[in-house]
């Protein structure tokens, strides 16, 4: 099991540069940030982009893996947004995780576009995955689809498509059957629940789905991604639950969780103890 933390991107990057380094001297094998221009989690509070973070934190690292968490076609064009992903795996030296995601609110509406229904948003990101990894795998792209074009988009010098995987989020079995035939890897957050069982028995569900796109596909040594502190339990409230919740998530498949940096008030409110214990043990959950 490979754990990666996620840091929000409400701090400057003068307080967020210290932590970037303390999650690969703590052995995380990822870390990560949200892409939005507005977080309904802290939807009045300062915001930095996710892209310019994960440079800056490419520039000062060395060896763990540097995730988008996730982005969506609420702000961005696949074809444009090629641009800014070749960039990143230059600079991170291959070790950009690109995680993709339908988007949701606010994000959704703050370029004026009207709100889509979940099924639209679904066709939307699919199209969008679709496009950018042709823009990332071949040159002279064109296309003419329901949500976007391309004309005659370059990529020279070869291929950087296998150098990035793309790690579709999806929690319904359509986003699950999706990221099991053409994504490298899958993330979820699971549905919200009242309880850590009951959210536990929802991933279980969009497990089952995907073990069988996988099989049909004749897919294998497939990476899956669990968000923890998705669920209605923080996962660093303790070490024990922590053990418990990674163990659960083995047991189901997951390859990697993902948990946050704690905070001292929500969202992802927890004590910095927990995270320090859990480092000098090792995160491999017990």
């Amino acid at each position: 099991m490979r754990v990666g933390i996620c840091i929000l991107a409400d701090l400057t990057w003068a307080e967020s540069r210290p932590l970037w380094l303390r999650a690969e001297e703590m052995g995380f094998a990822h870390a990560w940030t949200y892409d939005h221009l507005v977080w309904g989690g802290l939807a009045d509070s300062r915001w930095f982009s996710c892209m310019p973070i994960l440079s800056a934190a490419a520039a000062v690292t060395t060896r763990i893996d540097l995730g988008a968490f996730v982005v969506s076609p609420n702000f961005r064009h696949p074809v444009s947004f090629s641009r800014e992903v070749q960039t990143l795996i230059d600079i991170s030296d291959g070790r950009f995780l690109l995680g993709l995601g339908a988007g949701g609110t606010p994000d959704d509406t703050i370029l004026g576009a009207d709100r889509l229904p979940p099924r639209q948003r679904v066709d939307r990101l699919q199209e969008f995955t679709r496009l950018l990894g042709r823009t990332l795998d071949e040159d002279h792209v064109s296309a003419d689809g329901e949500y976007y074009r391309a004309r005659d988009m370059r990529l020279v010098g070869g291929s950087v498509r296998r150098r990035v995987p793309l790690l579709l989020a999806g929690n319904g079995p359509r986003s699950v059957r999706f990221a099991a035939r053409h994504g490298d890897g899958w993330v979820t957050t699971g549905a919200p629940s009242d309880s850590l069982d009951d959210w536990f028995a929802g991933i279980s569900r969009s497990c089952a789905v995907l073990e069988d796109t996988l099989s049909e596909a004749g897919r294998t040594d497939f990476p899956r991604y669990l968000s923890l502190d998705s669920s209605p339990r923080s996962s660093m409230e303790s070490v024990a639950l922590f053990d418990d919740m990674v163990g659960r998530a083995r047991e189901l498949g997951f390859t990697d969780v993902i948990v946050h940096w704690p905070r001292p008030e929500a969202p992802y409110r927890a004590s910095p103890h927990v995270l320090e214990e859990l480092a000098a043990r090792g995160f491999t959950g017990r």
